[in-house]
């Protein structure tokens, strides 16, 4: 989905929020404070990665492509509201996290604890998620693993967002969840595949692809994007959008023999010094070297805005 139409779908759902607010209840005493815009929704949900998702759900849309739309693992609702502007009539998005629950087993609670304890609350992502949709999705507060009862029925989801924990054995058990959940176009999109702190997501995302079927079709710095189904349908809508044109790199490599693009954010070349500043300091001798260099960056100091002048 182009840039403009994301903004303009992020002014569409921050109207509506807006106007529930409005009519609605003011929020008692002690209450979250919802965020006023997308951006100030606490997490680590990219614009690269959203710019992805936007493109991906809007093109599911435009083809005709129907199902529910599953996330676990939401935390504080970034990623969340986004999956929400793409609902059509009748589809359901369902998210799924602990929340401020207890979590099942020792070492996910150590996990929380050292990383969303102090701030994951169910009320802080229903009071973000409200402020800018009018009604809340479907929540389940528990552990993703009871998402295997079967609740989330077989081949029902277009798209599903894992999250969770970054334990081994729980992303492979997320997997699976999503894999019987999909239908066969439908998109998986895993978190976190390959930061040196979280090993057990990239064994069990690359177990997934070597043992278990699931097909690469993008990856971003952050973010696993596959499928069980066919990726060349997906790798066309990818291909059609000009990303290097909005500020991004897109590049090819090969995985067990198929095409997979990888997405990134381009860098900005880094400034260069002019051929006549270069051949001065060069030239001159170390001390004076020293005084110009401290002279120009007082210059840069000084140009700053809010600088203090004498």
């Amino acid at each position: 989905m182009p840039s403009a139409d994301i903004a303009d779908a992020a002014e569409t759902a921050h109207t509506a929020g807006a106007a529930r607010s409005a009519t609605g209840p003011a929020p008692g005493p002690g209450a979250p404070r919802p965020a006023e815009r997308r951006e100030d929704i606490p997490g680590w949900f990219f614009r690269l990665d959203q710019e992805a998702f936007g493109h991906l759900l809007a093109a599911q849309n435009a083809a005709g492509t129907t199902g529910d739309i599953l996330e676990l693992g939401s935390y504080l609702g970034r990623s969340a509201v986004l999956l929400g502007d793409h609902l059509r009539p009748g589809q359901r998005l369902t998210v799924c996290d602990l929340f401020d629950s207890e979590a099942g087993d020792a070492d996910n609670a150590a996990e929380m604890t050292m990383s969303y304890r102090a701030s994951l609350t169910r009320s802080g992502f229903e009071a973000n998620y409200l402020a800018f949709h009018p009604e809340l999705p479907t929540i389940v507060q528990a552990p993703t693993s009871v998402l295997a009862d079967g609740r989330v029925p077989d081949g029902s989801c277009r798209f599903v967002h894992i999250d969770a924990s970054h334990l081994y054995e729980h992303v492979a058990g997320d997997i699976e969840v999503a894999r019987r959940a999909l239908s066969g176009n439908g998109l998986v999109v895993l978190d976190d595949y390959r930061s040196e702190h979280t090993p057990g997501v990239s064994a069990a995302v690359w177990q997934a692809v070597f043992t278990g079927g699931l097909r690469p079709v993008l990856l971003t710095p952050m973010k696993f994007y596959g499928m069980w189904g066919d990726p060349e349908p997906v790798r066309r809508v990818l291909l059609a959008r000009d990303w290097r044109a909005e500020g991004f790199t897109v590049d090819e490599d090969t995985i067990a023999g198929a095409p997979v693009l990888r997405l990134n954010n381009a860098l900005r070349p880094a400034a260069r010094r002019s051929g006549a500043r270069r051949l001065l300091l060069d030239l001159l001798p170390p001390v004076a070297t020293r005084s110009v260099r401290r002279a120009l960056g007082a210059l840069r100091t000084w140009r700053r805005p809010g600088a203090q002048r004498a």
